[in-house]
């Protein structure tokens, strides 16, 4: 091959216009300032997402730790449900009331007869219990007057006592 310094013919002379064999004459602060720009862009989005994911997982982790409480308060509730709802629990609040065991009931065929023989519920008799002793309550200092009822409490004065309210209307079941 020769290497020809001399001017380019035909074909060869048509591409050497189309390339210039010069120093390129295209400024690069553009392309570098393009560059920089996309990575910076590229950067602060990476930091943004990072920042989301973060939040969303402290949120996540707090909605975790909720619903634990809320497991266990809801575990604690039916437990204390489920007490409540036991046989004995059932029957020594009855007894509170001042329900009795019924006795033998009777049933109404469908022509009107009575089937069985029915009889009366009786209070069994109460177990003696230990009556508490009183404990003593400090005295207050005498004052000139009569001694007045606690206006927070609504208490009556000291030495008399009160009876606990009865419930107005005793729920009622229909049928039974």
């Amino acid at each position: 091959m020769s290497t020809a310094k001399g001017p380019l013919k035909g074909r060869a002379a048509r591409l050497g216009r189309l390339m210039p064999s010069g120093p390129s004459s295209a400024a690069r602060t553009p392309f570098v300032l393009l560059v920089v720009v996309l990575l910076g862009g590229g950067l602060i989005s990476l930091l943004l997402l990072n920042s989301a994911l973060n939040q969303g997982s402290f949120k996540l982790n707090e909605l975790k730790n909720k619903t634990t409480e809320l497991t266990d308060e809801e575990q604690a509730l039916q437990r204390d449900v489920d007490d409540y709802a036991a046989p004995d629990a059932l029957e020594r609040r009855a007894r509170e009331l001042g329900m009795v065991p019924g006795g033998s009931p009777a049933f109404l065929g469908p022509d009107g007869k009575v089937l069985g023989e029915p009889s009366v519920a009786v209070a069994p008799e109460p177990s003696p219990k230990p009556t508490p002793k009183p404990t003593p309550r400090p005295t207050p200092p005498a004052s000139a007057g009569a001694p007045k009822p606690s206006a927070n409490t609504g208490t009556a004065p000291t030495g008399t006592r009160q009876a606990p309210a009865a419930p107005a209307t005793t729920p009622t079941t229909p049928g039974r």
